[in-house]
């Protein structure tokens, strides 16, 4: 079945690769998004004056609970520990085996490297957070750290790459259908949405059927590969951008103090389930692995069509709930919300148009997953954390070893940023 899309093929290690995502499953934390936004009102609205001074106690007595942070109405623990690996979960997965492959079998260090990072980056959101109890979403710690101008940035970015994971959405969708049914082609508006619940290991599940009914793990790989870091990189990070959607479960939690516990477990079972997919991917099928792991699989094979139908949940149900945000933002920035019908109608038709053109222009799911994991995940998973975290607690706040080694990541953020960013811009083109 055809979407109007198309892979690039992706049988050579040494080719470039065709984001994202992972089979995320929708979150039921005050209708917020795989990437944290609330689906209940725009990112950027009127100014929210806040206190311009900052508490007495240092981030790390805050963090260890010297503050009051427990609300009776909250999430339970176990429920934000599922919220919280839902978050950070996405359709990612599917190119993890094609980011191994990329990279080599040591690239695994750096996948696992990118996870701790991103779990610390989680930390420094919730000292942030403890800055002020007005803030309550990622764009309110911008805005307490650098002003109006902060919160801005931020939203933009998450705008930015809410636009492009519906693009993925809908390369994802068609290279499967195309895989599931080959030679149909079916309109996007005929699509019906359901809804998702545990398509990451499902996945998993039937990348074991598959590897123990028939292809077996006998493929060695290489063990480095330096011209594909980059885009593996970029990859890995793609797998842990959860980070805008902390504020909203942290403001969720009966006791607040337990988000450190709650992220850790979180952050460990979606490495896990990652790495077990990475390499199960790379030792069934090695240098010939595609861009998504599923198009690998037999077609016709019962375990195909369970990995399929699973991985067509997420963006069969998530799309209009990722596009949504940025029509609502759109029509308020232009006045439109409640008062012209029509032209809202048609900039919520412009914009979903122009997710399909550019998803029919630019089919590369690999290179395009890559693309945001190098530029935006980056921006919203390393640098905006750290740099809010500098601004809001100072340098005399934070002991000198952490002060060190936040510059450390910020410097490595920028170098990986710069690199990836450039090598899967480079792809892309080429491709095209």
């Amino acid at each position: 079945m055809r979407l109007q899309s198309s892979s690039p093929n992706t049988s050579s290690s040494s080719s470039p690769p065709c984001h994202d995502h992972v089979v995320s499953i929708i979150m039921d934390v005050d209708h917020v998004d795989h990437h944290g936004v609330s689906l209940k009102k725009p990112l950027l609205h009127g100014h929210d004056d806040r206190h311009d001074t900052f508490p007495r106690l240092t981030a790390k007595e805050e963090a260890d609970g010297e503050l009051s942070t427990r609300d009776n109405d909250g999430t339970s623990f176990s429920r934000t520990c599922l919220n919280l690996t839902n978050a950070i979960s996405g359709i990612g997965v599917l190119s993890m085996p094609y980011a191994l492959s990329e990279g080599g079998w040591l690239s695994l260090g750096l996948f696992f490297f990118v996870g701790v990072l991103c779990y610390y980056t989680g930390i420094l959101i919730q000292r942030c957070m403890h800055a002020d109890t007005t803030i309550r979403t990622y764009p309110d710690i911008g805005e307490y750290a650098f002003g109006s101008k902060g919160k801005a940035i931020i939203a933009s970015f998450m705008y930015l790459e809410l636009y492009l994971v519906a693009i993925s959405f809908l390369i994802l969708a068609g290279d499967n259908l195309d895989k599931l049914l080959p030679g149909i082609t079916i309109e996007i508006s005929s699509l019906c949405f359901g809804r998702g619940v545990i398509a990451s290991v499902i996945l998993t599940g039937s990348l074991i059927w598959a590897g123990v009914a028939e292809t077996g793990f006998e493929s060695k790989g290489d063990l480095f590969n330096l011209k594909g870091i980059p885009t593996s990189v970029g990859l890995y990070f793609v797998c842990f951008t959860g980070h805008a959607v902390f504020p909203t479960i942290y403001t969720s939690m009966r006791v607040k103090n337990h988000f450190s516990k709650v992220l850790l477990i979180s952050s460990v079972l979606c490495t896990l389930n990652y790495g077990l997919t990475a390499i199960l991917g790379y030792l069934m099928y090695g240098e010939d692995l595609q861009s998504q792991v599923t198009l690998n699989l037999p077609t016709g094979k019962i375990y195909t069509k369970i990995a399929i139908y699973t991985t067509l949940i997420n963006p069969l149900t998530k799309y209009a709930l990722v596009v949504s945000p940025i029509m609502t933002a759109i029509e308020e920035r232009l006045g439109l919300a409640f008062s012209n019908k029509s032209t809202s109608l048609s900039i919520r038709t412009l914009i979903v148009m122009s997710t399909v053109v550019v998803a029919s222009t630019i089919p590369f799911f690999a290179y395009l997953m890559a693309f945001i994991g190098s530029f935006l995940s980056i921006m919203a998973t390393v640098l905006f954390p750290c740099l809010c975290y500098l601004k809001i607690y100072k340098a005399a706040r934070i002991c000198t070893v952490e002060f060190v080694a936040i510059v450390g990541i910020l410097v490595i953020g920028v170098v990986i940023a710069v690199v990836g960013t450039y090598s899967s811009v480079q792809q892309i083109l080429t491709s095209l």
